[in-house]
C-alpha cells in the first residue's frame, strides 16, 4: 500500500531544516517514507489532499505509566512519596487481570493516537509483579490500536523500605514488619521474564519492542542493574530508569552511597548512549557534567513533577552539555494525560519563571525537537523514527491548517507548541498505516473498549478503597520523610551539592 499527501506544509525536523516549514509532497510505500518534496508524477493507493494542512512527525512521548490509567483524576496535593502508597501500594496490591491491562492500555493508546502521538515509551509496573499474561496483554492492545511502542518489564528487587532515606527511623516498627513481609521481585526471575519478552515481543508488527527497566538506582541492586544493561546492550534496547525526581531522592543519594545517584550511575558503568534518564530535576553541574560526557538522554516530564511539587529540571543546561532530551506524560496519575501537545505547551511556559535569563529558556523549535527527535533517540529509534525523512519510517500526523488554533497564522512552530490541543489533526499515521482520521481510531471501535472497561471499574474500585484504607497507615510517616529530606536538602546546598534546578 502507499500514500500520496500533495500540497501541504511540511515540518520534517530533518537536520538542517528543523521546524522550517517547506511546501510539497510526502510519499508514503509499505511502512517508510520514500519521497519528500515534489511527487506530484507518483502514483498512490491513497491520496490525501495537502493544500491547507500542516504534516509533521507524529509526536513521541518519551516516558508514560499505563498502569496508572485506571487512577487519572484521583489523587491531588501529594508529593511522589506520599502518592505512591496509592498508585503502587506496599500492602493488598491487585494482581489485575491480562483483560482489564489490556483495556487500560487501550485507553491512553486511544488517547495518545487521536492526540498525535504515533510512539510512546510505556514503563509499566505491575503491583506486585508483572505476569506474563499482563505484558501480552500489552503489547496486543498496542498491536490493536495502532500505535509504534516501546514497553518494559519494571522491576523493584530491593524491599521497599530500604530505597527510602530515614524509612526505618520513622515508620512505626510493626509497619516496617508488614512491608518487609511483602518481599521484592527476585532478580533472577525478572531477567527470565525479560528475556522471554525480548523474544516473544521484540520487533513484534514492525512497530513494536520490549526494554529493560530497573526503577532506579536506589530501589535495584547492582546486579540487577549490570544484568540489565548486558540484555539492553545485546538486544540495542533502551536502558530507561528514574533518577532525581524529588528532594528526597537528592538526599538519597549521599544518605545511601555518599555521593549523587549520577555519580553512583557512573561508578557502576551504567551511564551509556542507551541510558534514558525520567526526571534529572535534582542534578548537580557536575552530575551534568558526567551525563553529557556519557550522551545518556533524559525525559523532561514538566506537567506531572509540577503536579507532585518535584520541581523543575534544568533544560537548556542539560541541552548545552550535549544530553538528548526527550518529552514525557509520565504517569497518567500525576499527570492526567497523554496528550503531548499539552505537555509540550507546558514545557515551553514553565522555564520562562524559573529565571530572567531568557537565554536558558526554551524556544518553540526546541520544544517540537524534545518532542519528536529528542523522544525517538531516547527510545533507541533515532535512525528509525522522529522527523520525516527519506527511509524512515512513516510516522506522521497531518492538520488543519484552516482551524482555530492556526488561525491567524504566524509561525507554525509558535502555533504547535502554545496553540494546538490536538483537536486540529485530520489524520495520524504509524508505520505507512492510516490509524486515526477526522478523531477516530480506525483499528478498535472506542466506544466498545471503554464501555467494558467502564464495567470492570466498580469492582476494581472496591477492592482498590480497601488498598487505599491499608496503606494510608504509612502517609503520616511518608510525610514526615518528605519534610526531613527536604529541610535535610538545604544542607546539602551548604555542603557544595547545590543542583543546578533554578540557577542562571
Amino acid at each position: 500500500m502507499s500514500i500520496l499527501i500533495q500540497g501541504a506544509q511540511i515540518i520534517t525536523m530533518a537536520p538542517g531544516q528543523g521546524a522550517r516549514p517547506i511546501t510539497g509532497d510526502i510519499l508514503i510505500e509499505g511502512d517508510r517514507i520514500t519521497a519528500v518534496g515534489d511527487c506530484e508524477t507518483q502514483a498512490a493507493d491513497n491520496v490525501i489532499d495537502g493544500r491547507g494542512k500542516l504534516v509533521m512527525p507524529g509526536l513521541v512521548n518519551g516516558h508514560m505509566h499505563s498502569p496508572e490509567a485506571l487512577y487519572k483524576g484521583r489523587y491531588d496535593n501529594m508529593p511522589l512519596e506520599v502518592w505512591m502508597l496509592y498508585a503502587y501500594p506496599i500492602l493488598g496490591a491487585q494482581t489485575l487481570s491480562p483483560r482489564l491491562a489490556y483495556l487500560r492500555t487501550a485507553l491512553c493508546a486511544m488517547e495518545s493516537l487521536k492526540s498525535g502521538t504515533t510512539c510512546v515509551t510505556d514503563d509499566v509496573y505491575e503491583s506486585p509483579n508483572q505476569t506474563s499474561d499482563q505484558l501480552d496483554a500489552v503489547f496486543q492492545a498496542y498491536e490493536d490500536v495502532g500505535l509504534r511502542a516501546t514497553v518494559s518489564g519494571h522491576v523493584v528487587d530491593r524491599p521497599f523500605l530500604d530505597t527510602i532515606p530515614f524509612a526505618r527511623d520513622l515508620v512505626p516498627p510493626e509497619l516496617c514488619a508488614e512491608a518487609d513481609a511483602q518481599g521484592a521481585a527476585d532478580s533472577a526471575e525478572w531477567l527470565a521474564h525479560c528475556r522471554d519478552a525480548l523474544e516473544k515481543h521484540h520487533g513484534r508488527a514492525g512497530r513494536l519492542n520490549f526494554m529493560v527497566a530497573p526503577s532506579a538506582p536506589q530501589r535495584c541492586t547492582p546486579d540487577l542493574m549490570q544484568a540489565a544493561m548486558e540484555l539492553a546492550e545485546a538486544h540495542d534496547t533502551p536502558f530507561h530508569t528514574h533518577i532525581l525526581e524529588t528532594k528526597v531522592q537528592a538526599v538519597t543519594g549521599q544518605e545511601f552511597y555518599g555521593e549523587t545517584l549520577i555519580a553512583y550511575m557512573k561508578r557502576l558503568g551504567l551511564l551509556r548512549p542507551r541510558t534514558t534518564i525520567a526526571h534529572s530535576i535534582w542534578v548537580t553541574d557536575a552530575d551534568i557534567g558526567m551525563m553529557g560526557e556519557a550522551g545518556v538522554s533524559i525525559v523532561h516530564n514538566v506537567i506531572s513533577n509540577q503536579k507532585l511539587g518535584a520541581g523543575v529540571a534544568p533544560i537548556k543546561r542539560i541541552m548545552r552539555a550535549g544530553i538528548n532530551v526527550a518529552l514525557g506524560s509520565d504517569g497518567i496519575s500525576t499527570s492526567d494525560t497523554t496528550r503531548m501537545f499539552s505537555v509540550m505547551h507546558a514545557a515551553g511556559l514553565i522555564h520562562n519563571v524559573q529565571t530572567p535569563d531568557n537565554d536558558l529558556w526554551l524556544s518553540a523549535e526546541d520544544v517540537l525537537h524534545c518532542a519528536t527527535l529528542g523522544g525517538a533517540r531516547s527510545a533507541c529509534l533515532g535512525s528509525e523514527s522522529g522527523s520525516l525523512e527519506p527511509g524512515k519510517k512513516a510516522d506522521m500526523i497531518v492538520l488543519d491548517l484552516d482551524a482555530i488554533p492556526f488561525t491567524p497564522l504566524n509561525d507554525p512552530a509558535n502555533h504547535l507548541v502554545y496553540c494546538e490541543t490536538g483537536s486540529s489533526i485530520t489524520h495520524a499515521i504509524v508505520n505507512g498505516e492510516i490509524m486515526a482520521e477526522a478523531g477516530t481510531c480506525l483499528r478498535v471501535t472506542e466506544a466498545e473498549l471503554l464501555a467494558e472497561l467502564r464495567e470492570e471499574l466498580p469492582a476494581f474500585f472496591a477492592a482498590h478503597e480497601r488498598t487505599e484504607a491499608l496503606n494510608r497507615q504509612f502517609e503520616p510517616s511518608f510525610r514526615k520523610i518528605h519534610k526531613r529530606c527536604n529541610a535535610r536538602d538545604m544542607g546539602l546546598r551548604r555542603l557544595g551539592h547545590e543542583p543546578a534546578w533554578g540557577r542562571t
